[in-house]
């Protein structure tokens, strides 16, 4: 019974893939929500700018200078700040559009679908577990080095060391005890926390403040002469590889958008402080990183007291003390950012179903998930206990480009979809609905418009996802589709050829063969072009309190920029990358994808509506162009398509 089989397939493979690209479309009131919204743009600002000064000026900037990129370390930090802000301005726009918790996640969940949500989320949360206990280890470890060795020496002398390869040299007790502690910090409460951290947070960039103005007072302009190798003396690939590692110290706005949920006003709040805090935030590790470096010679910094014993160096020991109150102040910020972030990461997914059930669980008194916070307060003191700082960062990187990639790229895709007929009223941002949804490229969606709209936004809002009439000529090559379809096409082919382009100048950058130029140009060309024709067709005119500018190509360069930090990581990061991912898509396809919120309304396999009232964030309505393409495999008419698997003229024609 090949036909039969042939059937069976395609209604199978249709319902998976409707699984794997259902949308969450929005409904009601998005400021309704469970948890306490009490945090002012302030409180959020300092929240973004806790999580991103700490670790990274008084641990990184030194590692970063000795092994990678000696003064030019200061280029690694503005290229991982410019590749960050691309990305934070993206960020910003979904803040506007989507006041939830889970940042990224739930960004990817409402604009492209339910996998790629997962695989974001999945990564938000190694983000965020590995972020707290790098930054609890590089605590311990400078604490350590502030008593010579007084806390180590005592651990192994106890324990021994340990002599696998991935693990560290001792368990860091201490650095488990220090996310014990900032988890109890955070149970008490939100406001009480952001109050703890407003006030460590402005201690910490007082002492910054500091050691930027001694480290100009004390500088050396020999400490950049061809004595010491100059001021670039790993070159370009180590300015590079420096920017991937620097990354790591821009993770923490993404904890802005993870407020988005507590925050008072959030269409305002959360763009005006990512902007503000990015802006703070990249000055600072400019300036430290150039003061570093003059006052000692890269080769002679101490990669676990890179301040303190520079100080030392110029005679100036009494400021090893503020940077030791500094450095305690930022560590704390930093933790409790991660620590605040990763529950409410893993609460929005286990609230949709990708996750287990309990973990959204929540705290009548302090409003918060409370087990949520026990469980990732304990894995990410686990994980401090156990593995080496240098390995948590670069793992930890990986993943947060990738949210990083897929958001920027989401943003373009968002910006050129039309929008349906109607309007959520209570809040003013449309339900997200796909392109693919529309079989005939004929229809398009029109959004709600003020009656004192002009003409011309009426024409654009009708022709959003088509070309403009100056590009009508493209036509034959990608007319014929749903509005805004060949707009995402491109961004898939853009992506891929960035990450092709760069996998081989990485490979290819010591063999300058004539040959090996034709592949560059090839794919420079499909990227320019890809580019082109997203231009050619017509933005939403939909107004939101803040839109990233000069889309696509602001987007499109963090995109790239992502992607190339991504190459440069180490081959072992990738190797535990795939680990990770693999954990993550078992846990999906074995639990997330049968439990999600959006299934509870789906009656069978290819079910195309949900009844019931919309109360929440619903379930989806309609499949998607991919899932009844491929369901349309054995049904040959779209009339077949309410006919059984197997009929009983089918069976009769069959029997002997």
């Amino acid at each position: 019974m090949p036909g039969a089989r042939h059937k069976i397939l395609g209604h199978v493979l249709s319902g998976f893939c409707h699984k794997m690209n259902r949308r969450k479309p929005l409904y009601g009131d998005c400021l309704d929500t469970p948890l306490n919204r009490c945090l002012t743009t302030f409180d959020i600002t300092l929240l973004g700018i806790g999580h991103m000064v700490g670790a990274g000026i008084y641990v990184l900037t030194g590692t970063v200078a000795k092994n990678m990129a000696g003064p030019a370390t200061a280029l690694s930090f503005l290229l991982a700040g410019i590749t960050s802000t691309l990305a934070a301005l993206c960020y910003a726009e979904f803040g506007t559009r989507i006041p939830r918790a889970g940042s990224a996640y739930a960004y990817t969940y409402v604009s492209i679908g339910e996998f790629w949500a997962f695989i974001i989320g999945w990564n938000i949360v190694l983000e965020y577990m590995i972020g707290a206990a790098s930054v609890a280890r590089a605590s311990s470890g400078y604490l350590d080095a502030l008593l010579h060795g007084a806390i180590s020496n005592a651990t192994t002398s106890v324990t021994g060391e340990l002599h696998e390869t991935l693990l560290s040299k001792y368990p860091d007790i201490l650095a488990f005890l220090i996310c014990i502690i900032a988890s109890l910090i955070l149970a008490v409460g939100v406001k009480t926390s952001a109050y703890i951290n407003n006030g460590l947070t402005i201690l910490n960039l007082i002492v910054i403040s500091l050691v930027i103005f001694l480290g100009f007072f004390y500088a050396d302009l020999s400490n950049w002469s061809d004595i010491h190798g100059g001021f670039m003396p790993y070159g370009i690939s180590g300015v590079l590889t420096g920017a991937a590692t620097c990354f790591y110290a821009f993770v923490g706005f993404d904890s802005i958008s993870a407020s988005s949920e507590e925050a008072k006003d959030p269409t305002r709040s959360i763009p005006t402080a990512t902007i503000l805090s990015m802006g703070v935030v990249g000055i600072g590790y400019i300036l430290v990183a150039l003061a570093l470096t003059l006052m000692v010679p890269y080769t002679q910094i101490d990669v676990d007291a890179a301040l303190p014993k520079a100080f030392e160096a110029v005679h100036a020991n009494w400021a090893k003390y503020a940077v030791a109150v500094g450095a305690i102040c930022g560590m704390t910020t930093t933790l409790l950012g991660s620590l605040f972030s990763l529950p409410r990461c893993l609460y929005a997914m286990s609230a949709d179903g990708l996750l287990f059930g309990f973990l959204s669980d929540m705290s009548n008194k302090s409003q918060i998930p409370i087990s949520n916070l026990i469980i990732s307060g304990f894995s990410s003191a686990l994980i401090a206990l156990l593995f080496d700082l240098e390995k948590l960062v670069e793992f930890m990187s990986i993943g947060t480009l990738l949210a990083y990639t897929i958001v920027s790229a989401a943003v373009i895709i968002l910006r050129y979809r039309p929008a349906p007929p109607t309007e959520d009223k209570d809040f003013g941002i449309p339900q997200l609905e796909s392109p693919g949804d529309r079989e005939d490229s004929s229809a398009t969606g029109t959004p709600g418009t003020d009656a004192g709209s002009s003409s011309s936004e009426m024409f654009e809002a009708l022709t959003v996802g088509r070309l403009r009439p100056q590009y009508a000529w493209l036509e034959p090559l990608v007319g014929g589709r749903a509005p805004g379809t060949a707009v995402t096409s491109c961004v898939y082919v853009f992506t891929v050829a960035t990450a092709i382009l760069s996998a081989h100048n990485r490979l290819a950058e010591h063999k300058l063969v004539m040959w090996m130029i034709i592949p560059d140009v090839v794919l420079s060309l499909i990227i320019i072009g890809c580019l082109f024709i997203i231009w050619a067709h017509q933005q939403s005119p939909i107004r939101l309190p803040f839109r990233v500018p000069y889309v696509p190509l602001l987007p499109a360069a963090s995109v790239m920029l992502n992607v190339e930090l991504m190459i440069n990581l180490n081959i072992l990061t990738w190797a535990r990358f795939a680990i990770w991912m693999t954990i993550g898509l078992l846990l999906y396809f074995l639990y997330g994808i049968h439990h999600s919120k959006l299934g509870e309304g789906v009656t069978g396999l290819l079910s195309r509506s949900y009844s019931g009232n919309h109360t929440g964030w619903g379930a989806v309505d309609k499949t998607s162009t991919l899932a009844r393409r491929v369901g349309r495999l054995g049904r040959g008419s779209r009339s077949d398509d309410r006919k059984p698997i197997i009929c009983d003229d089918e069976l009769s024609r069959r029997e002997p």
